[in-house]
């Protein structure tokens, strides 16, 4: 079954280019079946780069899927054209009396920033209070995973001796979740944060499910509250590390090389992805058990 994204999104081209099966809303319509509702905040600076990313994943999975691309209310975007936003995204008070089955909160380039001192915080409290009654399973991404965990549990934050960047090898420790199913034991991982969690900081109800002793946690589980916090970027494509990394150097900072990106470390090569395969994987298996678990009424969600 193919995603069904807003008509005309920038995407679509290149979803279909990469063989990606799109609907249209008039297709969608003759289907007599009841399609996922997927909700996607995006925080990220460059929404159409990121909504292509998480479209991508979405749009493998065999059941249909309403995919809707969500904003802060309170923001305004200095790298995405208004004009923009208001064709393809909802604000978040727009779509706040809504039920979603699967809800993405994305990573925000505000690292440095604690919470308290976010802008559009206060509006944060209340999505993450949302997801708790309006979503049957939540998706927290890299700065959003921070941020959920933060609110929800007291886990903190620190700030590591050095950015940990590149494509590393973890370990599945949650070899039960059914999040994980299909995935090697020892998967490579995109990194890209200043940032780790003090594990001596999580409490009981949270479940490492993936992990990395040198780097920190990547992937933690929360039954209770119906969702997962993902740390670092399965989402990314193939040049989102370098791009970053060119970003980087072009404006003076003293970022390293990422690692096991390029191959042989050689920057004019293309980089190698070689996370492709678990990153459809596990969100064929988020939208799979959200699929297996949600109501069929969606306005029985989170009663």
């Amino acid at each position: 079954m193919p995603i069904r994204i807003p008509d005309n999104l920038p995407a679509r081209k290149t979803l279909e280019e990469e063989g990606v099966n799109v609907m249209d809303s008039t297709r969608a319509a003759r289907q007599d079946i009841r399609p996922l509702e997927i909700g996607l905040l995006n925080l990220m600076p460059n929404k159409e780069r990121t909504e292509t990313q998480f479209s991508r994943l979405i749009g493998a999975t065999p059941l249909q899927v309403n995919l809707s691309l969500v904003r802060v209310t309170d923001h305004q975007s200095k790298n995405t054209p208004e004009e923009y936003l208001k064709t393809f995204y909802q604000t978040w008070e727009e779509v706040r009396s809504r039920r979603f089955d699967g809800f993405i909160v994305t990573g925000a380039p505000i690292a440095n920033i604690p919470f308290e001192e976010v802008r559009y915080w206060p509006e944060m409290l209340e999505i993450m209070e949302w997801t708790r009654t309006n979503v049957h399973h939540t998706m927290f991404i890299c700065w959003g995973a921070q941020a959920a965990l933060h609110h929800f549990h007291g886990v903190r934050r620190y700030r590591m001796d050095k950015k940990a960047f590149g494509v590393f090898r973890h370990k599945i420790v949650g070899q039960r979740s059914p999040f994980l199913r299909g995935l090697s034991d020892s998967p490579m991982i995109p990194v890209s944060r200043y940032n780790d969690i003090a594990r001596d900081s999580l409490g009981g109800e949270l479940e490492v499910l993936i992990d990395n002793e040198e780097i920190g946690l990547c992937m933690l589980g929360d039954r209770s509250g119906r969702a997962v916090y993902f740390l670092n970027h399965l989402e990314y494509d193939n040049r989102s590390l370098a791009d970053e990394y060119e970003r980087d150097v072009k404006a003076g900072l003293e970022t390293p090389l990422p690692a096991n990106l390029f191959p042989d470390g050689d920057t004019s090569a293309e980089p190698e992805n070689r996370w492709r395969s678990h990153a459809h994987l596990l969100f064929q298996n988020w939208i799979n058990e959200i699929y297996q678990t949600t109501p069929y009424d969606l306005d029985s969600i989170g009663k």
